[in-house]
C-alpha cells in the first residue's frame, strides 16, 4: 500500500477517506501494470475511475465542509485546487472513453494522480489538520 501514517492530518474523517483514495489508486497502477487480460483489466480500471470520479467529489465535499465548520483562513485557495483536480479527472475519464485501453496513458495518468495525492495530502492538507485541531482545542478550553 502507498499510504504511509506520516500522511495523516489527525482529522479522523479525512484520514480515513485518504487511505480509501490511496488503496484505490494503488490497485489501480497494481492492475494496470499486472498480466491480466486486457478485458479484465479494462473492466477493473473503468470500476476504479468511476470510483474515483464519484469518491473524490465526496472526500473534497467532506474536507471543504470541515474547512468552513472551523473557518479555514485559506478556503478559496483550498476550493480552487479540488475543483482543478476534479476538472482534471473529468478530463482524463474523457480522453480514457476516447482512446479504449491505453496502457501507457493509464500509467502516466495513475503516476500524475499519486504524485498529486501525495504531494497534496503530505503538505497542503496538513495545514487543514492544523488549524482544525488547533480550533478543537480553543473549543474545548472555553468550555
Amino acid at each position: 500500500m502507498i499510504w504511509r501514517d506520516e500522511y495523516k492530518i489527525g482529522v479522523e474523517l479525512v484520514d480515513k477517506q485518504h487511505k480509501e483514495l490511496f488503496s484505490r489508486l494503488g490497485d489501480f497502477i497494481q492492475t494496470v501494470r499486472s498480466d491480466k487480460e486486457k478485458a479484465e483489466k479494462k473492466e477493473e480500471v473503468e470500476k476504479t475511475l468511476n470510483f474515483m470520479g464519484e469518491y473524490v467529489v465526496t472526500h473534497f465535499d467532506a474536507e471543504e465542509a470541515l474547512q468552513k465548520r472551523y473557518n479555514y483562513p485559506d478556503y478559496e485557495k483550498h476550493h480552487q485546487i479540488h475543483e482543478d483536480f476534479k476538472a482534471e479527472v473529468a478530463d482524463f475519464q474523457h480522453q480514457y472513453s476516447k482512446n479504449d485501453y491505453d496502457e501507457d496513458f493509464l500509467l502516466e495518468f495513475s503516476g500524475r494522480l499519486l504524485t498529486w495525492l501525495i504531494n497534496h495530502v503530505a503538505s497542503t492538507d496538513q495545514d487543514i489538520g492544523e488549524h482544525i485541531n488547533s480550533a478543537k482545542e480553543n473549543e474545548e478550553e472555553s468550555k
